[in-house]
């Protein structure tokens, strides 16, 4: 909820099937989100969903570590991210 005090709109799901719903229907009807945050452990069981927009500008799709802690998906989504940019792996390992 920290996102939606800072102005951010939010919408929660429970689980990896209500999350991908609601990333459809974000994503459907407009671009009205340049920016998506999901949590790693619900991008985890929907990775095929996030993967059709890994080579689209819009939306960005950033991943953030959940309540536990991070598993490393965001990083991993991150370093991939630059790779393909770049070319090469600029962050090390």
């Amino acid at each position: 909820m920290g996102f939606k005090a800072l102005g951010l709109e939010t919408f929660p799901a429970a689980s990896a099937a209500e999350a991908t719903q609601v990333l459809r229907r974000i994503t459907r009807d407009s671009d009205e989100y340049a920016i998506l945050y999901i949590e790693e452990t619900l991008a985890a069981e929907m990775s095929a969903e996030i993967d059709k927009f890994k080579d689209s500008p819009t939306p960005a799709i950033i991943l953030i570590p959940g309540r536990e802690g991070s598993i490393g998906l965001g990083q991993s989504a991150l370093k991939a991210a630059v790779e393909r940019a770049v070319g090469t792996n600029i962050l090390g390992d």
